[in-house]
């Protein structure tokens, strides 16, 4: 239950989550409409469960004005190659964003402008899991335009970097030798345990 959620709030979500369950359309449709973003929220999950979701729902709750709606829509996002993720990668709630790139791994489309905001955010974000998500992100979509933001990656923070040198699986080139060669003398071991991995 959320903190900001009455007791009758919460009872609705348990409904909601019921009627995912056994199919009753009629109160998730209108749960959809309903003033708490939970419940809003709550609903998306409920028709994606009964097969009722649309990628036009989805765009439509996009721009809900709770985060936890829009959270919910880049997660379920990933189930709907296409779907439009770049707006929700230029989302003002970093775990809106991060949710977003990890769909973005999920679709694995290598579109120009998804690789360009996967890249920005991998460089220049400031939320280290935005960082890790888009970088992970980029190592799943495997396509070279990627590539020097992955490498850039592998000098970030000890969990970006694991991720980072993970990332780097799709690709072979000598750069991409030289930073796994690199990563085995990092001074985490976990970073050195993905780099042996990957060079086998």
């Amino acid at each position: 239950m959320s903190a900001t959620d009455s007791p009758d709030v919460a009872e609705l979500r348990r409904a909601i989550v019921i009627a995912g369950h056994s199919g009753d359309v009629d109160l998730i449709t209108k749960s959809l409409m309903h003033e708490h973003g939970s419940i809003r929220e709550t609903a998306l999950g409920a028709m994606a469960r009964i097969d009722q979701l649309t990628v036009e729902v989805l765009q439509t709750f996009s721009r809900d004005v709770d985060s936890r709606v829009r959270i919910r829509v880049a997660e379920l996002a990933a189930l709907f190659p296409d779907f439009d993720l770049v707006p929700s990668l230029q989302d003002a709630d970093h775990q809106v964003v991060e949710m977003a790139a990890w769909a973005c791994g999920e679709h694995e489309s290598a579109r120009p402008e998804i690789i360009n905001e996967l890249t920005r955010l991998v460089l220049h974000y400031d939320d280290a899991l935005v960082r890790e998500a888009a970088v992970a992100a980029l190592g799943a979509i495997g396509d070279e335009s990627g590539l020097p933001a992955i490498l850039s990656a592998c000098q970030d923070k000890p969990a970006i970097r694991r991720r980072a040198v993970l990332a780097l699986a799709p690709f072979d080139s000598p750069e991409v030798e030289t930073a796994l060669k690199t990563a085995l003398e990092d001074r985490d071991w976990q970073v050195r345990q993905a780099a042996e991995d990957l060079l086998g």
